[in-house]
This record gives structure tokens, C-alpha cells and sequence, in this order.
């Protein structure tokens, strides 16, 4: 590296630190631990949580995120941050640092839940049949607070930061669309995170590999001939035929998978669920409908596997109601709920995050998990690059007693938790893309993989 090169690069570790650092590692690890202890000073503490608090009284569905989109760019225009309005309907993509190469994104998603809030508080939802449930205000506030500390460090950025807020993460498959736009063509990595009351707060969890399973949903009308239940000869019953459908679909996972897969690949590859969660027909007593509606959900966490499942249901659903003399039809709403892939972890992104966590939090509090049978549409974005999600604990028994789980209408956030994702946000983001500049810039750093 020129003179030059070397000045400007001990000038900027300079900046990041309180004291001049000279060894790589040693920098890196300085990062973590000052942007965290930015995100925690009070005002900025307050003024995430003041941003939380607004979205979660007027919480939006999936490609509805009007307002709450509205709200992101007033902020980012106050730090003078530039983005593009509108990405994928109501998507917002902000950019911090050079404008150059490399890219590394930060994802957050933004939309609500249909769903009646049940928690009696003062920011408590005022849209009825509407609430965040899942904890996406709380990840909106966290990339605003990330994006505050980039920003105010966006001359020693090694190049840019994208910030991804993103609509329609449940069930609509708003990174599929955000994709779509190709807004992030050049991105080299991407990180996403989610809120979970199974973690204290200040510890996080992931894996490298399979964390999440991919998912599909499926619907299906069973007809037959509705009459009087006194006399069910002069009819063909849907409802019996809706039964039966549903008993063999549990064969599928039972009688048709592997038990054995788990000798020769991972065990996480052969899990695989199927459920009926919705089920509907009739509304009197003594009256043999003439259709019932059955729906659900299935997760694998391979493509072949998904792929098999949705060609199974809809041979069990179409076959067994004929064998009761009914026609069956089955949709499996993929125009607006895609199929997700299964949300698999780089490794390298994963050594990543360990080093920039233990970094922050000490390395006891960065727990390995086992994978989860929940999706996350964050799945496609890893898909097209380099991708690492993780959870962020936000636990405190003592002060809130036991907080129920996501999509729970009593869900509540843990609002000390806002300022480790903000700082996890923005290390892992400035750490990566100095990473790469840095090996890029060595004499050796033709003969490195990236990370």
C-alpha cells in the first residue's frame, strides 16, 4: 500500500477510536463497543424509542406501510441521508458512505399484523384490528438508530451502507419484490435481525446454516351436496370428506418421510411440517353444507422438500375427497403469499457475527440455536447474496415479567433493547465493509476469501 493509503487508513481508525490502533483485529473490536455505547446515550435512547412508540400506534399491513414509510423518510431527511421512494410499493432504501463499492445491506422489515392489540398502554394500536404483533416497529426504530451512528461516521465508511426498509415481510414476500426493483444488484452482503422474548436482553442467537424453514400456505374448497342432516343419505357430506383429508395430510410428513434422512444429511434438512390451521363449513346444526374450506400451512427446509409437500397436499386433498364422492380444488396463494425459501446462514457471514458480537456483548452472550420451523421472507435476499440473520434477546423477567411470544395479541417489546440492535446494525455493516477494504488493500489480500 502507498504512503498515502497507510495515513489515511490510521487516520480513520483514529476517528472510529479513542486511542490510535494499529493491528486489524484490535480495531475491529473497537467499533462494536463504541457505536453501542452511542446507541445507549439518553437522547438517542429516547428518540428511538419516541419512533417506536409513533409506529406502533398506527401499525400498517403489507404494502400499506404509508405512513410508517412516511416517518422513515422525515428521518432520514433530518440526518440527510439520500434514498429511493417508493421500492416495492411503500419500501424505502437509504444509502450512508461513499456511493461506491463495496455494498453491504441492513434490512428492516415494517408491516403489522391483522390483529386486535390486547395490551392496555398508553401507545397502545389505535387501528382496530391492527397491531404489531411481531415486533417490526421495534425493527424499524433499531435500522433508524443504525443509521444515525453510520451517519455521523460516514467519512471512515470503507463504502456504503444500504439500508433496507422493507414492506410486506408477513406473507407477502416483500424482499422477493424489493429484489425485484433491483435495487440491490450490487450489494455484497446482507444482515437482518428479529426481536425475541426467549433471550435476556444484551445477548443474541444464530447459526451458520439452516436457521429458518422455507414455507407455503394452501387453501382448499371441498364440494359436495348439502341437505339435511336427518337424512345424509340424500347427500354427499363435505365435512366427512374435509376430515378425512386432513387425517391423511398428517400421513404425509408420518408415512412419507424419511425417519432415517437424518443418518445421511443434516437433521435439520429431513424436518418437515404440515398443518391445517383453518377450517370452515356450515352454520346450523341440523344442515350438511354443500362446501367446507380448509387451509394451512407447510415447512421444509430444503427446495425438493417444499416442492414435494405442495405436490402431495394437493394430490391427498383432490384424491381423498373424491374417494368421498366430492370435487376438491386447491390453491396455494402464491400471487400473494409466495413460497419461502429456507432461511440458511453464510458461514463466513457467521464468523462475522461472532466476532462482532462477542465484540460487544462478550462472546457468552452470542448463543448458538437450533433451528426454528418459522420462515422469514429474508430467505430470498440470501437467495441472490451472501445473507446472516440472528436473533436479539429482549428478556427481563424482573421488570416485565414473562413477555409472550411474537404474533400474540398480548405481545409487548422490551424497549432496552433498541439500542443493541441499533449498534449490532451498524458494526456489523462498518466492520464489513472495512474488512474488505482492508484485505483488499494488503499485499496479501488477492490470496484471502472474502472475510
Amino acid at each position: 500500500m502507498e504512503d498515502s493509503k497507510w495515513v489515511l487508513l490510521i487516520f480513520v481508525l483514529c476517528l472510529f477510536g479513542p486511542t490510535p490502533i494499529f493491528c486489524e483485529s484490535d480495531f475491529s473490536s473497537k467499533i462494536p463497543t463504541n457505536f453501542l455505547s452511542f446507541a445507549k446515550k439518553q437522547e438517542v435512547v429516547d428518540w428511538m424509542v419516541g419512533l417506536r412508540r409513533k409506529i406502533h400506534e398506527n401499525p400498517e399491513l403489507g404494502y400499506e406501510e404509508v405512513e410508517t414509510s412516511k416517518l422513515i423518510r422525515a428521518e432520514l431527511d433530518k440526518m440527510g441521508i439520500p434514498y429511493k421512494y417508493p421500492v416495492a410499493v411503500t419500501g424505502v432504501i437509504g444509502y450512508i458512505g461513499t456511493g461506491e463499492p463495496p455494498f453491504v445491506a441492513i434490512r428492516a422489515d415494517m408491516d403489522a399484523l391483522a390483529m386486535q392489540e390486547m395490551v392496555e398502554w398508553e401507545h397502545k394500536s389505535k387501528v382496530p384490528g391492527k397491531m404489531h404483533a411481531c415486533g417490526h416497529d421495534s425493527h424499524v426504530a433499531m435500522l433508524l438508530g443504525a443509521a444515525k451512528i453510520l451517519q455521523k461516521h460516514r467519512e471512515e465508511l470503507q463504502g456504503t451502507v444500504t439500508l433496507v426498509f422493507q414492506p410486506a415481510e408477513e406473507g407477502g414476500g416483500g424482499a422477493k419484490k424489493v429484489l425485484d426493483t433491483g435495487v440491490l444488484e450490487n450489494v455484497d452482503a446482507i444482515f437482518g435481525l428479529h426481536v425475541t422474548p426467549g433471550l435476556p436482553v444484551g445477548e443474541v442467537a444464530s447459526r451458520s446454516g439452516p436457521l429458518l424453514a422455507g414455507s407455503g400456505f394452501f387453501e382448499a374448497v371441498i364440494s359436495g351436496k348439502g341437505g339435511h342432516a336427518a337424512i345424509p343419505q340424500y347427500s354427499i357430506d363435505p365435512i366427512l370428506a374435509a376430515s378425512n383429508v386432513i387425517v391423511s395430510l398428517q400421513h404425509l410428513v408420518s408415512r412419507e418421510a424419511d425417519p432415517l434422512d437424518s443418518q445421511s444429511i443434516p437433521r435439520t434438512l429431513s424436518m418437515e411440517v404440515v398443518t391445517v390451521a383453518k377450517f370452515q363449513g356450515g352454520g346450523a346444526f341440523n344442515v350438511i353444507p354443500d362446501s367446507v374450506t380448509i387451509g394451512g400451512t407447510f415447512r421444509a427446509f430444503s427446495k425438493e422438500s417444499i416442492t414435494q409437500l405442495k405436490q402431495r397436499i394437493e394430490e391427498v386433498i383432490t384424491k381423498q375427497a373424491a374417494v368421498q364422492r366430492c370435487n376438491a380444488t386447491v390453491d396455494f396463494l402464491e400471487q400473494g403469499k409466495p413460497l419461502f425459501p429456507a432461511t440458511i446462514n453464510n458461514k463466513n457471514l457467521h464468523k462475522h457475527f461472532q466476532n462482532v458480537a462477542g465484540n460487544m456483548l462478550g462472546v457468552h452472550n452470542v448463543k448458538d440455536m437450533q433451528p426454528l420451523m418459522g420462515s422469514e421472507d429474508f430467505a430470498f435476499y440470501q437467495e441472490e447474496m451472501p445473507g446472516y440473520f440472528f436473533f436479539i434477546g429482549m428478556k427481563d423477567e424482573e421488570a416485565l415479567g414473562r413477555l409472550p411470544s411474537a404474533h400474540s395479541p398480548h405481545f409487548k417489546i422490551n424497549e432496552e433493547a433498541l439500542p443493541y440492535g441499533a449498534a449490532l446494525h451498524a458494526s456489523l455493516a462498518a466492520t464489513y465493509l472495512l474488512e474488505i477494504q482492508l484485505r483488499a488493500s494488503s499485499p496479501e489480500g488477492k490470496h484471502h476469501d472474502e472475510l
